[in-house]
C-alpha cells in the first residue's frame, strides 16, 4: 500500500526534521526502535507506517507533510500535555487489533471487514490476523487518516482532540466552521461546515458544528463553566450532548433522549455550550 512519496532517505530526513535530530541513531532513539531498523528501511527503500504515526503524534507534525513533503508550513512542535515517547508508543501498540479496526471501519463508514478489504485490496485473512495478534496496522491507519480526514490521534489511540480554530470567512456572505461528528461516543473532526453569517450572529469565534444522527448543534468551545442549558459533555471519554440542570450539593442532572441521571460536576468534562440546535425533519 503506497501512501508516501520520495525515497526512504528523503522520508527519514522529514522524520528527523520533525524530531529535530540529525543522525539515524538519534532518529531511531526518538522512534523507539533499534538503529538497525532504520538502516534496513534505507536498504529496502521502505519506511513502515508505524514510524509516521508515532512521529506525527510525538511532534504534532502534519501527516500530509511527513508522507509527501508537500506542505510547506507543516507544524512541528510538541503539543503541551500530549503523551509522547515510550508512553505514547506503548499506548499505540496497545490499541491494535479489534479496537483500531473498529475505528477504521467507523471512519470509512463500513459495516464489515470485507468492505474495508475490498476498498484497500487487503485479504480478509490479513484483517483477521490484526485481531488475532492485536496488531497495529500503521500503513492502513495513515491511509485512512489521509483519505477520510479522521483524526490520526483518534484512529491510533481512540483519543479525540477538539480543534478550536476560529470561524473562517469564505466570502462576504459565507462563513465556515469546524465540523465534528459524534460516532461511537468519539468526537471526530470531519472538515468544514458552510453557513450564512446571520446564523452565527453574536456567537463566539470559537464555535463549531457537532452532528449526531439527524441532529446538529452549534457549540461554543470557549465556554467551559457549566450552568443550566444544553452542553457538549465528555463522560469517561465518551462525548454526547445533554440538557443540564444544576442541583444543590455541587451536582447536575443530565438528560438525553429520555435518559436522566445525576452526578457531580467534577465527574464530567464540559467541552462547550450549545448555542443553536438544528433538527432534521
Amino acid at each position: 500500500m503506497e501512501f508516501s512519496e520520495g525515497t526512504a532517505l528523503e522520508i527519514l530526513e522529514r522524520l528527523s526534521s520533525a524530531y529535530g535530530v540529525t543522525t539515524q541513531k538519534s532518529l531511531a532513539e526518538s522512534l523507539g526502535v533499534p538503529a538497525a531498523n532504520v538502516s534496513n528501511w534505507v536498504q529496502r527503500n521502505s519506511v513502515p507506517g508505524s514510524a509516521f504515526v508515532r512521529c506525527a503524534l510525538d511532534t504534532g507534525c502534519d501527516l500530509q507533510w511527513l508522507t509527501s513533503g508537500k506542505l510547506a508550513n507543516a507544524r512541528c512542535e510538541v503539543v503541551s500535555g500530549r503523551e509522547s515517547g515510550k508512553k505514547l508508543h506503548d499506548k499505540i501498540l496497545a490499541s491494535g487489533g479489534r479496537a483500531v479496526l473498529r475505528r477504521i471501519l467507523d471512519a470509512y463508514g463500513f459495516k464489515t471487514q470485507k468492505e474495508l478489504g475490498d476498498h484497500l485490496s487487503i485479504s480478509s485473512g490479513t484483517i483477521s490476523t490484526w485481531i488475532r495478534r492485536d496488531y497495529f496496522p500503521g500503513d492502513v491507519v495513515i491511509t485512512c487518516a489521509l483519505e477520510t480526514g479522521a483524526s490520526l490521534e483518534w484512529l491510533s489511540i481512540g483519543k479525540s482532540i477538539v480543534s478550536t480554530q476560529r470561524i473562517g470567512v469564505v466570502s462576504d456572505n459565507i462563513l465556515s466552521l469546524q465540523h465534528f461528528s459524534i460516532n461511537s461516543g468519539q468526537l471526530i473532526e470531519c472538515g468544514k461546515w458552510i453557513a450564512d453569517p446571520s446564523l452565527l450572529e453574536s456567537l463566539s469565534e470559537k464555535c463549531g458544528l457537532v452532528e449526531k444522527g439527524g441532529e446538529a448543534w452549534v457549540v461554543d468551545f470557549d465556554i467551559k463553566i457549566i450552568s443550566n442549558g444544553r452542553w457538549l459533555i465528555n463522560i469517561d471519554g465518551s462525548y454526547d450532548v445533554y440538557d443540564v440542570l444544576k442541583i444543590p450539593g455541587n451536582k447536575i442532572k443530565l438528560s438525553s433522549k429520555g435518559n436522566d441521571f445525576e452526578c457531580r460536576t467534577t465527574e464530567v468534562i464540559c467541552v462547550g455550550q450549545v448555542k443553536k440546535s438544528i433538527v432534521s425533519n
